[in-house]
């Protein structure tokens, strides 16, 4: 079992932590997301049927566990929204998330195309980072997202329709500025 999970961190624990930050953009919250998929892959390997390759059945752990996490926060958000009085005069906190380090050093260009990235739906975004950015086939996004390869596709073409839209946007707000 040792043998099999340090291959399996030697060949995806990059890849994984990636993953994790595009989706979170959290570098911290991403290093606790790691440890929980490390946990669940510990825990589930020996059901490991080998139907899916092992890349595709760890990143869709990955997946689930970030979703797990997203569910968590808006039920905690929730119950936080219900707990003050929202008539009250006041200006409200607004929490921006810290922009992981690898971001930061990232060209003007690139983080546009990070912030539309993260206008998009989280189906549309999952397929995004696994196509382009972690390089998986369709079959392996199919995969990894429980998915059929025509529904990866379909939102493929539909997250990249979406980007474009949003990248115009952009660029639209961003020669405005220029101008005045």
């Amino acid at each position: 079992m040792r043998a099999a999970f340090e291959e399996i961190y030697d060949n995806y624990h990059h890849d994984l932590y990636q993953f994790l930050i595009y989706l979170v953009k959290d570098q911290y919250l991403a290093e606790d997301l790691i440890q929980e998929v490390y946990i669940k892959v510990l825990n589930s390997y020996q059901t490991f049927k080998g139907e899916s390759s092992q890349k595709t059945w760890i990143f869709s752990i990955a997946r689930h566990v970030a979703i797990d996490h997203f569910r968590k926060q808006k039920r905690k958000r929730n119950k936080i929204m219900e707990f003050f009085d929202w008539n009250e005069k006041g200006d409200l906190i607004k929490d921006d998330h810290a922009i992981p380090e690898e971001i930061a050093v990232l060209n003007d260009e690139m983080r546009i195309v990070y912030d539309c990235l993260d206008r998009c739906s989280f189906d549309q975004k999952s397929v995004i980072i696994l196509r382009y950015i972690q390089s998986f086939s369709i079959q392996e996004t199919a995969d990894a997202l429980g998915w059929s390869v025509s529904k990866v596709k379909t939102t493929q073409h539909r997250a990249m329709k979406v980007l474009k839209q949003k990248l115009n946007e952009s660029n639209r707000e961003e020669e405005s500025n220029i101008e005045s």
